[in-house]
């Protein structure tokens, strides 16, 4: 069944209910309606096979919104129930703000409109007030008093939609009210893709759904309302099936069901293993074989603690960032060939002065220092450690290349550099970080280091 709208709420509403009504689904449509006649006959208009006519029974609803004793309230709703009976239309009744109504008066009114021919009768947690067992208990009252089926329809206030709407199904109800990503007035509904996963899983209930289409149409509605979804949402949000921590990340490799409840392979989506501060060498050596780097185990180490210095700064480093940093650490001479190492650098820049680099370098056993000025800063940065580096390794820079931005104010940058020396040999390196400066700084420095053990 598809709610696909209220049809008089707008005249652009109702032709998408009646577009909807006539695709020819397999599923039935059904449009909403208050208990008034201009309502109804908007939603017979849109050539649906049910309607969902509703009228408010709490009292403060009733008091403050309606306007109406409870007698008139009940007089409405069965007259609503008939009217749309008449037209050879099924009908489904809620009572709003069913969990904070007196319950004799809920039995009450849904006994009236199951005599009056509704077949379904919702039972709506409008503002999210109930817990589970509340809802176990006004489903079983209205079980006791009526052969019609149960629908509850549950609200996200509290964050109990998806649990009080299991426990009316536990407890008979048949039809839940759910809706893609959980979307709906103020905080939301109860998330169809989480109700339908844990019937299956959970309870062994089949469904007539399509699993595998859950991720896949999660994301669609998500582009197609702007509303994203929170990376920790159950079941498709993005790190529903990804895993960083060095502990869980091991375990997925070896076995996923150690840290995943069902196969994301079932709803279309996957595992990942993502890189942050709680990653481990397991993990980071698994994403770089998925994206065909070999590395030696030093290497896996470097890449590991690059990896871990930007998770600590609360950088969420990506697959595109991992590639960035694996690419300048592996094609990178072994630590124990270098010869020239940065220790500190500090780099002043403004619109009126020419930038300003110190550098601090280890080169042969000794410090240097020196500073020099550029035309940007990481120019005054090459020219700092050009002048620092010429007595044992002048060189002449031929490019200096930004390769890659992967995305965002505080992504990686990937910069290129090849250096000449004075027999016309040519050095290229790569650097990577955060920071362009220091990503170039860091290619520079890699090809010297290269330059230096050809020498």
């Amino acid at each position: 069944m598809i709610e696909a709208g209220f049809p008089i709420s707008s005249e652009g509403e109702a032709k998408a209910v009646k577009q909807i009504a006539n695709e020819g689904l397999k599923a039935k449509i059904c449009a909403l309606a208050r208990t008034k006649k201009e309502d109804i006959d908007k939603a017979i208009d849109c050539n649906v096979s049910r309607i969902h006519t509703f009228i408010a029974t709490s009292d403060i609803h009733m008091k403050y919104k309606l306007h109406m004793e409870p007698h008139q309230v009940i007089d409405k709703a069965v007259w609503a129930v008939e009217y749309i009976k008449d037209h050879g239309i099924e009908v489904e009744f809620s009572a709003e703000d069913a969990t904070r109504t007196r319950l004799e008066f809920l039995k009450e009114i849904f006994t009236k409109v199951t005599e009056a021919g509704a077949s379904y009768l919702d039972i709506p947690d409008t503002v999210g007030v109930a817990i589970p067992i509340a809802m176990r208990r006004i489903v079983s009252e209205v079980r006791n008093i009526t052969k019609a089926n149960i629908s509850v329809h549950c609200h996200n206030d509290m964050g109990l939609a998806v649990a009080n709407t299991l426990a009316g199904i536990e407890e008979g109800a048949i039809q839940p009210h759910c809706c893609v990503n959980g979307l709906g007035e103020r905080a939301g509904n109860a998330a169809l893709e989480e109700v339908a996963v844990v019937l299956k899983y959970m309870y062994g209930v089949k469904l007539n759904l399509d699993y595998s289409k859950i991720y896949e149409t999660s994301q669609k509605i998500m582009r197609l309302t702007g509303v994203p979804l929170a990376p920790n949402k159950a079941v498709v949000g993005i790190n529903a099936f990804s895993h960083e921590s060095g502990i869980h990340a091991h375990g997925v490799i070896e076995s996923p069901m150690t840290y995943e409840p069902i196969s994301p392979e079932e709803i279309g989506a996957r595992s990942r293993i993502v890189a942050g501060k709680q990653s481990g060498a397991h993990g980071v050596g698994k994403i770089l074989e998925n994206l065909g780097f070999k590395y030696t185990p030093e290497q896996l180490k470097i890449i590991v603690d690059k990896i871990k210095s930007l998770g600590d700064k609360g950088l969420n480093v990506t697959e595109a960032d991992i590639s960035s940093i694996a690419r300048a650490v592996i094609q990178s001479l072994p630590t124990h060939m270098k010869k020239i190492k940065l220790e500190d650098i500090l780099v002043v820049t403004g619109n009126k002065i020419n930038p300003t680099a110190t550098v601090k370098l280890h080169i042969g056993g000794k410090t240097v220092i020196v500073a020099a000025n550029g035309v940007g800063p990481i120019d005054a940065a090459i020219n700092a450690i050009r002048n620092a580096s010429e007595e044992v390794a002048p060189f002449t820079l031929k490019e200096f290349r930004l390769e890659a931005i992967t995305g965002g104010t505080q992504a990686v940058a990937e910069t290129i550099v090849t250096i000449v020396d004075e027999k016309k040999r040519s050095f290229t390196s790569r650097g990577s970080s955060e920071d362009i400066v220091i990503a170039g700084v860091e290619a520079i420095i890699e090809a010297i280091n290269k330059l230096m053990a050809e020498s």
